[in-house]
């Protein structure tokens, strides 16, 4: 099974998960980012919410030109299988370099997550 977050990674999101849970003001850096090789999405995700573990918020673009903040469990992402039989997988040099507001506006701009 693919790593798709590290337990460093795992921390953070929770972290971030409690303060937005929290109602906090929160425009955090992304954590992480997943992709499909084959098949054009990406999920930059910022927070994991700490009562089930499992779903995180971000970034979310499917490949279809319109990226939008929200939602996605960890276990679902997990399943996904690409047309080419690739599974998700985490990018490991992903280096998150603007809040994820800031994603967020260059993606609805131009139609994809850019990075």
């Amino acid at each position: 099974m693919t790593l798709l977050i590290t337990d460093a990674e795992r921390a953070q999101l929770i972290t971030n998960g409690y303060a937005r849970t929290n109602g906090e003001s929160l425009d955090p850096m992304p954590v992480v980012c997943l992709f499909t090789p084959d098949a054009h999405a990406t999920w930059l995700l910022a927070s994991l919410d700490p009562a089930d573990g499992d779903t995180a918020h971000g970034l979310i673009d499917l490949g279809i030109g319109m990226p939008e903040l929200g939602t996605v469990k960890l276990s679902d992402l997990r399943s996904i299988v690409g047309p080419h039989r690739q599974l998700v997988m985490r990018d490991r040099y992903f280096q998150p370099v603007r809040r994820l507001s800031e994603y967020l506006l260059l993606a609805e701009e131009s139609g994809s997550i850019i990075d």
